[in-house]
């Protein structure tokens, strides 16, 4: 059942108001941008996470629900295996409904990372709709056909767009009135800790250096064909792959005795496991998945003060490859040849660099950024249905 927001203590204003998300992403699978931005919102909103549903051997639709560390109250729907799409649709709608009918208010902000949600949520009364437009899904594999006519309504209907990175901004920039770029940020105490004196996992000992290591989702945005050319190259090297593998058939993975598929790891273990490498990779892959990305490990990777080689990414190259503060290659030979000029270089001046790169980063100024244009976006509305009356203005 739904969390009665009437728990809070007496000296708390007994409504907040409500931010109510819908994303394609687990809460619980990989820890990224919209995890990041709505703990940041729990500061000021009630704030309702709605994901894709779960596929059942039930005969009925309902939803399990629970509350983060941080806050944030996770909805979880659960549709019968059998149901055909108008079917799960209808099926989403109404426990949508009965979230929106157990609150205390009608929600503040409707919070979109996925055009999906539409055919479901369409409907529901907000006083803003915020599309944070994180990656190009309709660029994904298996990303479903009615995508990007379902991201033309969802711009029509957004009153404010955020995108995910630069590239990103510039490919959409003439789509929408009210558009900004808000690039991957960092949470630099966190992986910070990477630079700290023995913290490095205790599982990843055994595995000899030099350790060459990539923490992600393992799908087709990687260059599976280039790591194990990498892997064949130097097999005195260690590459140590972290992540859930997804989309693709992990038999297909390259095997080497210098390869170690780790498989995923908690958000909070990566800077034990960055602190024991030498040499970080994003092996990219140059494809239509990977035109838009703007890669949240990037400046992950130098706040843990790992020395970074990426494909390029366009995102990546602008500004990191042109800053001097990641290095590029496109092919395994040069990578071999960056990862060597790496291992043979001292680290203080590119540290310095990369501190100064960091210092104004981090994603509670992402979310205090976006809050100051959601405030503006308040203010320019003249719907009624989006009127907001001035004593509420505390919460941006």
């Amino acid at each position: 059942m739904y969390i009665n927001l009437r728990h809070k203590e007496d000296n708390e204003p007994q409504t907040r108001k409500i931010l109510l998300c819908f994303s394609h992403l687990r809460w619980d699978f990989v820890f990224q941008r919209p995890q990041h931005i709505l703990e940041q919102a729990t500061q000021l909103y009630n704030v309702f996470f709605f994901e894709e549903p779960i596929l059942t051997e039930e005969t009925t639709a309902y939803h399990k629900s629970y509350t983060t560390a941080e806050g944030v109250v996770v909805v979880v729907p659960y549709i019968p295996r059998y149901f055909n799409g108008p079917q799960i649709t209808r099926a989403q709608r109404k426990l949508v409904d009965g979230l929106v009918e157990s609150l205390e208010a009608t929600p503040a902000l409707l919070w979109y990372y996925t055009p999906m949600a539409l055919p479901f949520s369409r409907h529901i009364s907000a006083e803003l709709c915020v599309y944070d437009n994180m990656d190009e899904l309709s660029s994904f594999r298996g990303a479903p056909p009615r995508m990007m006519a379902l991201e033309r309504e969802l711009f029509r209907r957004a009153d404010v767009v955020f995108t995910g990175g630069q590239s990103l901004y510039e490919a959409k920039q003439h789509r929408h009135r009210n558009i900004h770029p808000f690039p991957s940020s960092i949470d630099k105490a966190h992986f910070g800790k990477a630079r700290l004196p023995g913290a490095s996992s205790l599982d990843q000992e055994e595995i000899a250096r030099p350790r060459l290591g990539f923490f992600g989702v393992i799908d087709e945005r990687m260059d599976l064909g280039l790591v194990d050319r990498m892997a064949a190259l130097r097999p005195d090297w260690q590459f140590v792959m972290i992540g859930p593998v997804v989309k693709i058939d992990a038999a297909g993975l390259p095997r080497r005795p210098n390869i170690h598929w780790l498989g995923g790891r908690d958000y909070k273990q990566l800077p034990s496991y960055l602190a024991g490498w030498d040499v970080g990779i994003m092996p990219f892959a140059k494809n239509e998945a990977t035109k838009f990305i703007s890669p949240t490990k990037t400046p992950e990777f130098l706040a843990a003060g790992v020395p970074v080689i990426s494909t390029s990414i366009r995102d990546v190259v602008r500004p990191y490859g042109q800053l001097g503060l990641v290095e590029i290659a496109d092919d395994a030979e040069k990578f071999i040849a960056r990862a060597e000029h790496l291992l043979a270089r001292p680290k203080d001046d590119w540290l310095r660099k990369v501190d100064r790169h960091l210092a104004g980063m981090s994603w509670i100024s992402t979310w205090e950024g976006m809050l100051s244009l959601i405030a503006e976006t308040r203010g320019g509305h003249t719907s009624s249905q989006h009127a907001i009356n001035a004593s509420e203005s505390s919460y941006v």
